[in-house]
């Protein structure tokens, strides 16, 4: 588990992550406020504690799971985590409901993964 600090490729990070939802597929925690990503942990929670530890704030980070075998960003982001749900902003499920939040994150994901 790690927060990137420069940006990698998808095969770099198949190559190097241990903790895989399936082949080619892993967890992350975006924060879509300081456009930052940690990546390659068993459960969400886990990025989002690191990120936590390192300065984020808990409104601004979303859970996903990356498709690292997907070549475009709609297939490759799964808006999908336990930490997503936010009654008090007006998220009420796993998924991220709100359309501009989705792109956020996408953007934030297309700036650290080439």
């Amino acid at each position: 588990m790690r927060i990137l600090e420069s940006p990698t490729s998808k095969s770099d990070l198949i190559k190097n992550s241990t903790n895989f939802i399936d082949e080619n597929a892993i967890k992350a925690v975006v924060d879509i406020k300081k456009e930052i990503m940690a990546v390659d942990s068993p459960m969400h929670y886990d990025c989002e504690q690191l990120l936590l530890e390192n300065g984020s704030s808990q409104e601004d980070l979303w859970g996903i799971n990356l498709y690292l075998d997907s070549d475009n960003i709609d297939d490759m982001v799964e808006f999908d985590s336990m930490i997503n749900i936010r009654p008090a902003q007006n998220n009420r499920t796993r998924s991220v409901e709100d359309e501009n939040i989705q792109e956020k994150i996408k953007s934030v994901v297309a700036k650290w993964l080439k």
